[in-house]
């Protein structure tokens, strides 16, 4: 059946219309629906698995004509899985829809949702309160099975008595909050500032860090290729020296002493010194 040529009062059925995402079945479908049709899509949406947002639907001319009217309570309650919360159901009770055990337990997982963008680690007292559990082990199934829907992701922490959330479905936002989530978002991008600043003047200081050290090490190697260049410049002297006093006996006299010393101080960070000394005497016999 064609849902935009069905009769405007029949209920209508997802059989007839195939999408990726499970909201955009019910969407098609309100498009061609009135009253009673759109109030009966209102309780299929209500428990259908895989939809947990809301808010596009509302905004159909169709469902807005529910807001007033026979069917008004069916748009409350579609209102309040995209806003509220299950203790907003508990306390007025008389003004939504009756609730199925299906409808009951997605808005709970909606409800974990909405306490897991207010703190990220939810005590479970916090929990029991809001969800109307009794005991425990129901909450944490409860849990357990919103971590599996995809509600949530986090982890029990059953010693502390806590659930800790990692990520939260996002829900239906209202016009009002826009204010709220656009100071949220600007205290988001002032937090990124502040840390790609502290990034930057890190890689500075040790670009720094890196350029003295190379300095250094270039230093260094002068300081050792002098040294041995040096060295090597008095074994060749001390030697020439010593072959000429043997082959030459005419030569004057003379009583010389000849004291080279090469003092090489390298300084690093730990003040390294390094002292080379070298003496020699030449005496005519």
């Amino acid at each position: 059946m064609n849902p935009m040529s069905m009769d405007r009062d029949e209920p209508t059925s997802l059989s007839s219309v195939s999408t990726n995402h499970p909201l955009e079945q019910f969407i098609l479908l309100a498009k061609g629906a009135k009253g009673s049709a759109c109030a009966e899509l209102i309780k299929q949406v209500l428990e259908a698995p895989g939809v947990h947002v809301f808010g596009e639907l509302l905004e159909m001319p169709n469902i807005k004509e529910l807001e007033t009217g026979p069917y008004a309570t069916h748009f409350k309650t579609l209102n309040l899985f995209a806003y509220g919360t299950y203790k907003d159901y508990l306390e007025n009770k008389s003004e939504y829809l009756e609730l199925n055990p299906v409808q009951c337990k997605k808005l709970q997982h909606l409800t974990i949702a909405t306490l897991a963008t207010q703190e990220k680690c939810i005590p479970y007292s916090v929990l029991l309160e809001e969800l109307d559990i009794k005991n425990v082990r129901d909450l944490e199934d409860l849990i357990i099975e919103a971590i599996y829907a995809d509600i949530i992701h986090g982890k029990l922490d059953q010693e502390c008595k806590r659930v800790e959330v990692d990520v939260a479905l996002g829900r239906d936002a209202r016009l009002e909050d826009a204010a709220a989530i656009a100071d949220v978002l600007a205290d988001w991008c002032n937090a990124c500032e502040t840390v790609l600043s502290s990034v930057d003047r890190h890689i500075q200081r040790a670009n720094h860090h890196k350029q003295r050290s190379i300095r250094h090490q270039q230093t260094i190697e002068q300081e050792i290729g002098f040294i041995k260049k040096t060295l090597k410049a008095q074994a060749e002297n001390e030697e020439s020296a010593s072959g000429g006093g043997s082959e030459t006996h005419s030569a004057p006299k003379k009583n010389s002493r000849a004291v080279n010393k090469i003092r090489v101080t390298l300084r690093s960070r730990g003040s390294t010194k390094c002292e080379v000394m070298s003496q020699g005497r030449e005496e005519e016999s």
